[in-house]
């Protein structure tokens, strides 16, 4: 499974930007798709998750001011990220969960897009 995200760019505090990531590859199913963000010199964290169904599941620090949707037809998650702060800035990976049609049968993986960066001026 390949991810390719875009959308990142620097902003000024209080402005938006939106992120999308797209999925390709030999997939039967994609389950939860998510982003995640690393700051310098700080531990990879989940920002938002969704679920195929629809479920979200959205840090506290930015619940309000990011919202996680996707489009199912298109295997794409996005992430709308509005009121930035400079603590917003990070690297923000994709990660999906999905089945994929291997030789040996079908495999159940995590997979992790290159990242984008987000940098928001003060």
């Amino acid at each position: 499974v390949q991810l390719q995200a875009s959308g990142g760019g620097l902003v000024q505090a209080g402005g938006s930007l939106r992120l999308s990531c797209a999925a390709s590859g030999n997939i039967l199913r994609i389950n939860t798709m998510g982003w995640y963000r690393q700051a310098p010199g700080m531990e990879r964290e989940l920002v938002a998750a969704i679920t195929s169904g629809g479920s979200t599941n959205v840090a506290d620090s930015v619940k309000g001011r990011f919202t996680i949707s996707r489009d199912n037809a298109k295997n794409t998650v996005y992430l709308q990220m509005n009121s930035l702060k400079p603590e917003d800035t990070a690297v923000y990976y994709c990660n999906t969960n999905a089945a994929t049609a291997q030789s040996v049968g079908t495999i159940i993986n995590d997979y992790w897009g290159q990242g984008t960066e987000v940098t928001v001026s003060s």
